[in-house]
């Protein structure tokens, strides 16, 4: 097993779960200020039509914000999964060297 590979691999899959991580959260925030947003006009609406019965409808997609938080938690996982790798080739790295002193 090539240790410079495993632990090349671990950082590549790293750099790519912190990019997920910041991805999803910048999806988590754009659908949370569309939402607040949309609450905001919806209750200067109701405001000057008192006889409507209040509705808030969201500006997302149903259930956008929720695959977004879960791509959020599937790229944690991601994460820790390739630091564990890292963490892995590391102390093999650390044993060979012990080994061939």
């Amino acid at each position: 097993m090539d240790i410079q590979s495993a632990l090349y691999s671990g950082m590549q899959g790293f750099s790519r779960a912190s990019a997920g991580v910041t991805d999803a959260t910048l999806d988590i925030n754009r659908q949370t200020r569309a939402n607040r947003q949309n609450e905001t006009e919806q209750a200067v609406a109701q405001t000057a039509a008192a006889e409507q019965p209040r509705t808030v409808q969201t500006a997302e997609q149903p259930g956008s914000l929720t695959n977004s938080l879960i791509q959020l938690g599937q790229e944690q996982r991601n994460a820790q999964a390739n630091v564990k790798s890292i963490q892995t080739a590391d102390e093999v790295l650390g044993s060979v060297i012990d080994i061939r002193v």
